[in-house]
């Protein structure tokens, strides 16, 4: 399948026919002709706007793509650092209760 057309509006509009004497009606070929044309310009207008939407569309798609890896990062940083804070705050708190409990119980001792 070609990718190409082979018609445009301008092809269509340039285009010339032999008259013959069995004919068609020039005038009824050229009403045709110019409808014909009409949908061209339509079509190629439809297409031009068709492929900036999907530009845009690309365009948005990429930035929420960088914004995703983005989240994903700083997501992944907060899950390191709380689990390392967590694990040395688990090691804080042992060490408080630690020297807590020597206080308390040699206060107990000494009395």
């Amino acid at each position: 399948m070609a990718d190409k057309l082979i018609l445009d509006p301008q092809a269509i509009l340039e285009k010339e026919f032999d008259i013959d004497f069995k004919g068609y009606n020039p005038e009824q070929v050229d009403l045709l002709l110019d409808s014909v044309i009409k949908d061209y310009q339509t079509y190629q207008k439809m297409i031009r706007i068709r492929n900036q939407k999907i530009e845009d569309l690309e365009k948005t798609n990429a930035s929420l793509r960088a914004k995703l890896i983005e989240v994903e990062g700083r997501m992944k940083a907060q899950e390191d650092a709380r689990e390392q804070y967590g694990a040395s705050s688990n090691v804080d708190i042992l060490k408080r209760l630690s020297r807590l409990e020597k206080q308390v119980f040699d206060t107990k001792n000494r009395k």
